[in-house]
């Protein structure tokens, strides 16, 4: 058996055991190593090259930063979104996809983001009257904002595999991102006016301003942020700290709603995560080493090729393939495994490196919310208490749209790729 295909099959077998991502990585590379008859010493040298990356200490930073968030500034942003727009039908389930995009831009994880804006929304939908189901669904599909939406974690991984810039990454995501949060928007408006959802009494401008006072602490956030990564202030390494350090300041001494004595709970929850990613990153050294020396690529390149020499149905292939894929793993863990065996097909098939990192970023995202991994969707319907298959069902129009946008960036290479022209860094 081929070295390279060893890992892929014992990662996949091992995690669909219930072994955790990195274990299972390393497992199949160690056996991976021993079958091709290298040295084990290549683990750990490969694991240690694969960690060092200064791009890479951006992800405890933006870690930490959505955990201080979702104890404080999460509740501000709602409260904002609520004041403006709480008068339409259905505005809860706007004011969801709103407070996703908006936590997505400074903690970059999916699952961050459905538990923080998830735990709050959904049950403030139940209680004015909306179906559990739905409400589970917008939840869910809205959370995966969190890693589309510029600053993303999944972005960072396949910076570190690869040789595109962060920033450009990250700004090539804006418009997909932009074009998922308004399209299920317009779907929130849609369903609330046509089941008559519950609507609050419109604000006063005096209040709406009120409320903007209150939240405007919570808002310069992200503005700050993105700002700064965009407008070459500082790197999204530099950005992600200082999240950290205004997520701090604001919550202890303007909000003053999280208190000192919680911030150990906190460190730990940020450096658990970060141990894992950093894990699956630095195996992802080694097992790309043996993947790429066994051959698998090429021989993964010549299946494709015999198959057909045309671009767009390469691009479709690719995609179902990563919807799958999307299904059984965790996205980072299979942005480590693909990214370097599908290197020489980009190569062959001339396609942007940019582009094809926010195309992979974006479907596997879509996993978050897909059975039988889902983490996304489990996390939400935990909160709301429903069944999961009625969720799955009320989701299903959701997912045709996000499957849409998927196509349009897959299939109009602008759109992930005028705005990082635009903008040099």
């Amino acid at each position: 058996m081929n070295a390279g295909l060893l890992v892929i099959i014992l990662l996949l077998g091992l995690a669909f055991l219930g072994f955790p991502i990195y274990i299972a990585l390393g497992i199949g590379t160690l056996a991976a190593l021993n079958m091709a008859g290298m040295p084990a010493l290549v683990l750990p040298q490969k694991l240690f090259a694969g960690m060092n990356s200064s791009s890479l200490l951006a992800i405890p930073f933006f870690i930490l930063a959505g955990n201080i968030m979702s104890r404080s500034i999460t509740v501000k942003l709602i409260d904002v979104a609520n004041a403006i727009i709480g008068w339409i039908r259905g505005s809860v389930a706007v004011v969801t996809v709103l407070a996703s995009a908006l936590f997505g831009a400074i903690s970059g994880s999916g699952v961050a983001t459905a538990s923080a804006i998830g735990g709050i929304t959904i049950p403030a939908m139940q209680r004015e009257g909306y179906p559990s189901e739905f409400s589970t669904a917008i939840a869910s599909i809205s959370s995966i904002l969190g890693p589309i939406i510029p600053p993303s974690i999944t972005l960072i991984v396949y910076a570190s595999i690869t040789n595109v810039s962060v920033s450009q990454l990250f700004m090539g995501s804006v418009i997909p991102g932009i074009l998922l949060a308004g399209s299920l928007i317009v779907y929130a408006l849609v369903y609330g006016k046509k089941n008559n959802l519950p609507a609050h009494e419109k604000q006063t401008p005096k209040q709406i301003g009120h409320a903007f006072k209150e939240g405007i602490w919570a808002l310069l956030m992200p503005i700050i942020i993105l700002g700064g990564i965009f407008g070459g202030i500082f790197t999204p390494t530099e950005a992600a700290a200082v999240a950290v350090v205004y997520a701090l300041i604001i919550s202890l001494t303007v909000y003053r709603d999280m208190k000192l004595s919680e911030l150990p709970q906190v460190f730990v929850e940020a450096s658990v995560s970060t141990a894992t990613i950093m894990m699956m990153v630095g195996l992802s050294k080694a097992s790309s080493y043996v993947v790429v020396t066994s051959g698998l690529p090429q021989q993964l390149l010549d299946v494709f090729t015999s198959i057909t020499s045309n671009r767009i149905v390469i691009l479709l292939l690719l995609n179902l393939l990563f919807l799958i894929i999307g299904m059984l793993m965790e996205a980072n863990a299979a942005i480590i495994m693909m990214t370097p065996i599908l290197t020489p097909l980009l190569t062959a098939f001339n396609i942007d490196a940019l582009q094809f990192g926010i195309v992979m970023s974006f479907n596997l995202c879509i996993g978050l919310v897909t059975p039988p991994v889902g983490l996304c969707l489990l996390i939400c319907n935990q909160i709301a208490k429903t069944r999961l298959m009625k969720a799955l069902k009320a989701m299903m129009p959701m997912l045709l749209i996000s499957v849409i946008v998927l196509m349009l960036i897959t299939y109009i290479p602008a759109l992930t790729t005028w705005l990082p022209s635009m903008i040099k860094t």
